[in-house]
């Protein structure tokens, strides 16, 4: 190299790579988390250019100024719709749901259905049977749609949907999709379905940046049928060798409105275009008592995470977390291992089944400390476990799309369907029964003994956590 051959360049280069160091021991640690401060610290420290330049590129996880403004926007449309909410199906007051309003702006409501579907392949039919028996309008917002038979599945329907009259609406994150994108939007703009992008990276035009991503799956059908939860539009087995298992929510009622504020939301950020046709409020349908939460970087606190640590310091009985990816921050971890002091019973689900080694070497850098404490650490066998879903004492459970990561809490948008009501909670217990029932549990003897190579390389992931 030229830098090696002259002494003069040699020395400039030192005197860069060391300016750079120390700047960011200036700069880094303003306004970051101290496990993102430590990871950025150490990735520059021992490669301070390459460092520096992929700080500059995702170091801060913030929206453009125009989006933010946008946002603004929305956060009064938010009120709009929540003031409508609150009027037309109001729920039983309680601490979770106001807190979680003030998170996400959305009202919890009374009087809905909720129905878990567990069934991989049953949620593509009945989506799909429910798109056949639209009237007005179908609205998706899903991380990955792919062009494959499933994907085919639904654009078919959606195609149907159009051809009878039906405004139908596609929103996809293209980097979720990134590997059949193109395709994909090319097919279902050949059913006359109307696509967009969600929060399309162009780093000349300052659209976004490739690691925030859109990760909702919010289906809403004649804003009276909406689907929330884990599964993406795409084949089970799309991973060689891994089959997923997901959980969703089929809900129809007053919550169904929220959903639709929430995906109308989403394609307005892109669009600077809301839906025509006014909001509805759903007749009643049954006793659930639900509240979506969105969250992400376009909101003030990160909501989804905020929720959970102060659902964990107020938790008396028994909280099981269901999780494919688990990375937490010391706030996480702090208020379990408060809670198993407290004498909580606290089980933590995560997949055998690993489809992401770096982050699945991170997550297992934290099970010591956690069995240790006292956590129930249980590996689901068989398929990957892709469900995010949480029950708290018998009076929360969740269901959405956020894991209980790094990611999810600070980069991702996200959407979490809160249920309240008894019923519902204990049909969300049952599911997480079934899910122990099919796992292994670790005890910490037995992870001990793993290779010190595996120790190792666990080790050294965790140190860079906060950017996996």
């Amino acid at each position: 190299m030229v830098i090696t051959q002259s002494p003069a360049l040699g020395a400039a280069y030192n005197f860069v790579e060391w300016a750079i160091r120390i700047g960011a021991l200036i700069v880094v640690p303003w306004r970051r988390t101290p496990d993102a401060t430590r990871s950025w610290l150490l990735l520059i420290f021992f490669l301070p250019v390459p460092g520096l330049l992929l700080l500059l590129a995702i170091g801060r996880p913030r929206f453009p100024a125009w989006r933010e403004a946008r946002f603004q926007k929305m956060v009064h449309y938010f009120g709009e719709a929540a003031g409508r909410l609150e009027a037309a199906a109001p729920a039983p007051p309680g601490d979770a749901a106001e807190f979680a309003r003030r998170l996400g702006y959305l009202p919890a409501t009374a009087g809905n259905s909720v129905e878990l579907i567990e069934d991989y392949d049953a949620t593509i039919d009945r989506l799909c049977a429910d798109i056949d028996a639209a009237r007005l309008h179908v609205r998706l917002l899903v991380y990955i749609f792919a062009s494959d038979a499933t994907g085919r599945k639904v654009a078919a329907a959606l195609k149907r949907a159009v051809a009878r009259g039906v405004a139908c609406q596609v929103m996809i994150d293209p980097v979720g999709s990134h590997k059949g994108f193109k395709r994909t939007m090319r097919l279902l703009a050949d059913a006359g379905v109307e696509t967009r992008a969600a929060l399309p990276f162009r780093l000349l035009r300052q659209r976004t940046r490739r690691d925030m991503r859109n990760h909702r799956k919010l289906f809403v059908i004649d804003g009276a049928i909406g689907y929330a939860g884990s599964q993406n539009i795409i084949d089970k087995d799309f991973r060689p060798g891994v089959v997923n298992r997901e959980l969703v929510a089929r809900v129809t009622g007053p919550a169904v409105a929220a959903m639709e504020t929430a995906v109308r939301a989403d394609w307005y950020m892109e669009t600077e275009r809301l839906a025509g046709e006014p909001l509805t409020i759903p007749a009643p349908a049954g006793a659930a008592v639900t509240q979506l939460l969105p969250s992400g970087p376009d909101y003030p606190l990160e909501g989804f995470e905020t929720l959970l640590v102060w659902q964990l310091h107020q938790a008396r009985d028994r909280v099981t977390i269901v999780t494919p990816y688990f990375v937490p921050d010391e706030d996480v971890l702090g208020a379990m291992r408060s809670a198993v002091a407290r004498g909580v019973a606290i089980d933590l689900v995560v997949s055998a089944v690993a489809d992401q080694p770096l982050v699945n070497l991170a997550q297992s850098s934290y099970y010591d400390d956690l069995l240790t404490a006292g956590v129930g650490i249980h590996q689901f066998r068989d398929f990957l476990l892709h469900a995010k879903t949480i029950s708290i004492d018998g009076t929360l459970a969740i269901v959405g799309s956020s894991n209980v990561d790094l990611r999810s809490f600070q980069l991702n948008e996200e959407a979490s369907l809160l249920l309240y009501d008894a019923p519902s909670v204990a049909t969300v217990e049952r599911v997480h029964d079934g899910y122990l029932a099919g796992s292994d549990r670790l005890t910490r003897d037995e992870w001990r003994r793993r290779s010190p190579l595996r120790k190792l390389l666990e080790n050294i992931t965790r140190l860079f956590s906060a950017l996996l």
